[in-house]
Order: C-alpha cells, then structure tokens, then sequence
C-alpha cells in the first residue's frame, strides 16, 4: 500500500465531521485471542475509531507469522469484522534489524496519513511492552494496550462467555503437550491446562485462531487440517470454508 493510497484509503473511511471523529488508530492484529479481546474493548470503549489491522505474514509460506494461519483466513477475518487487514511480509529468516525496517515503513505511511497511535494486545510482559513504546516513539508514534493487567485467568473465562470461538493453531512442545494443538480453546481446554502455563498463552506456550464472537458480522467457517512440527513448534492447519450469510451487528460496540 503505497504512502498516496493509505492517506486516501484514511480519508475514506470518515464517517463523522472531524469536530466529533474519533480518534483513528492501528491494532497490532495476530488473528488470535488477545487482539481480539483488544479489539472487544476498543469497540466497547468507544473512543477511538481501528482504520486497520497490522498483521506480520511470513514470505513464502504466506501465513502470519508465529501462528501459522493462512493470509485466505486472515482475509476472511478482516472482512468478517470490517476492517481492512495491512499485512506486513517479513522474510522467512528474519532479523530483528529485518522486522524493524519493515514495521517502520510501514507504520511511516499511516503517520503520513495522520495515525499516530497502535493498539496491541499485550497482557503483562513489561519487557515486550518497553520494546513496542521504544520502537513506536523512534518515529514519533505512540502505543495503546487496552487489556493490559487485566487477570489472564478471569479474560481466558470471560473470553469464552463473551461468545468467542477460537482454535490453537499453535503449540509451543517445550512449554506445553502437543496434544493441545488443534483444541478448542473452551472450558475443558481451561480445565485440563497445566498450572504452570498461563491461561491467556500470554508466554508463548500458544497461539490461536479466532473465527466467531461479538466483535464478527460472521464466522470465519473453518475445518482442522494437518498437524505440522516445524523445530519445538507444532502448527495445526485450519481450511478456510465457503463463506456464509453475515449476521446484524448493530449494537456490537456494547456488547
């Protein structure tokens, strides 16, 4: 998307004069769990308007990267909820000298368009959170963390009684039995979690894939595929489904 582009793409989603627009914003969107849940809030909140999602997408393998999801079901995703994905592609190899070039030209283009905010995901790793600050304020942006704190036992319950629906598209073995990958992540999924892995994966000991909840004008239909191990990482596929009549999501924003 080119810098020409982004700006107009910008302007065309206004919907309300600029004395009462909300703010507009990018959401760090990895298509799993804890973005969703930011984007519940967000949603919620009221307060500022998500004009994109920022998803990193492996070159290659064209799936986002870490989680191992198809970019069709990402796609699927983004029109699902109605707001336009930005993938960014990073090399299968890559530096973290690659990763920072890349996010940083693309991040330059919305802040040329007027965005100068990022909403993330991140739960509690300060460490994690520092690096997106740092990076974000090299180029004169700023970071937003709308379910940071929050008790990762109480959001992995609330998350399901929300109405949300997800898969663990990924399995790190060194931190968690690869019998989980392919779960849904459910109550008994909950239940049957060592007490040593956070419920939320919030330490990388999972990944998932979110294809139903309030915040979706559809499901993103989907079928478990192969299991794959890819070094200490087991990815299990999902095969996107023909798509399906929408439903009313008039009063999302509040549920």
């Amino acid at each position: 998307m080119r810098q020409r582009s982004v700006r107009a793409f910008i302007e065309s989603r206004r919907t309300e004069p600029i004395s009462m627009a909300k703010e507009r914003i990018l959401l760090g969107w990895s298509g799993g769990k804890d973005s969703s849940l930011a984007l519940h809030k967000l949603l919620a909140q009221d307060q500022q308007e998500v004009v994109a999602l920022l998803t990193t997408c492996t070159e290659g393998f064209r799936r986002v990267s870490m989680h191992g999801v198809r970019c069709s079901l990402l796609n699927r995703q983004a029109e699902a909820l109605g707001i336009p994905c930005r993938k960014i592609f990073i090399p299968r190899e890559c530096t973290n000298e690659d990763y920072e070039r890349l996010m940083r030209g693309a991040c330059l283009k919305f802040k040329a368009a007027g965005i100068t905010r990022i909403a993330f995901g991140d739960l509690f790793l300060e460490d994690i959170r520092a690096y997106r600050d740092r990076m974000l304020a090299a180029i004169g942006m700023t970071a937003l963390y709308p379910v940071w704190g929050l008790n990762t036992q109480q959001l992995a319950r609330d998350f399901i009684r929300a109405g949300f629906r997800a898969t663990l598209v990924c399995v790190d073995s060194q931190q968690l039995d690869t019998s989980f990958a392919g779960r849904t992540f459910d109550d008994a999924f909950l239940d049957t979690l060592p007490a040593h892995v956070d419920p939320c994966g919030e330490n990388g000991e999972f990944h998932t894939f979110v294809h139903d909840g309030p915040i979706f004008r559809q499901p993103v239909t989907c079928s478990p595929g192969q299991v794959v191990q890819r070094g200490q990482f087991y990815f299990a596929d999902l095969l996107p489904h023909s798509k399906v009549a929408g439903r009313n999501l008039q009063n999302r924003t509040t549920q």
